[in-house]
């Protein structure tokens, strides 16, 4: 599959996440919305561009935030066919789509527990709280420790070969014959 093959049809297959999508078309399609990323950004930057405003006494140099509307719309237009290839990608490892959500939930997993632990040592006086309050930070050391590799853990996922042959979500994309 080539590069403007795997775009056109990581964009004909818009929201659908049946089906397997092999290494070459969700990684082209990968570098597309990387490229695009790079390129709308650029534009933005050159067309919205805001100057600081001058007074004669002083340079007043206020924040303003950057319009970023040709940016935006491209991450907006490219989610769900991202997200699809993404999903499709993980059933062509052999693997539910919801994995590629496992850092998030494992983020929102763990910081939902978090505040209930931070919560609970915030209530407690004495000895126990102090046992509490130091639990919690331990506990939430390991969970930031988690939460940086299970990023990682969905990008080896996503870089494992075919399973070979057809698995539950279909048949494997490079034994297919059109």
């Amino acid at each position: 599959m080539t590069f403007f093959d795997a775009i056109r049809t990581c964009f004909s297959k818009y929201v659908t996440f049946s089906g397997r999508a092999s290494r070459p078309e969700y990684w082209f399609f990968a570098l597309f919305l990387f490229l695009g990323s790079i390129v709308f950004s650029i534009f933005d930057s050159v067309l919205f561009e805001r100057m600081p405003q001058i007074d004669e006494e002083q340079i007043i140099l206020e924040y303003q935030p950057q319009e970023t509307p040709l940016s935006t719309g491209f991450s907006l237009l490219t989610l769900l066919p991202a997200l699809a290839a993404a999903w499709r990608r993980m059933h062509d490892t052999g693997r539910s789509g919801l994995y590629v959500f496992f850092p998030m939930l494992l983020f929102l997993a763990v910081g939902g527990l978090a505040v209930a632990v931070f919560g609970m040592a915030n209530m407690t006086p004495g000895a126990f709280g102090d046992f509490v309050f130091g639990a919690s930070g331990m506990f939430i050391g390991l969970a930031l420790v988690i939460m940086l590799f299970s990023p990682l853990l969905v990008l080896w996922w996503l870089t494992r070969p075919s399973q070979p042959g057809d698995n539950a979500y279909g048949p494997n994309p490079h034994e297919v014959t059109s």
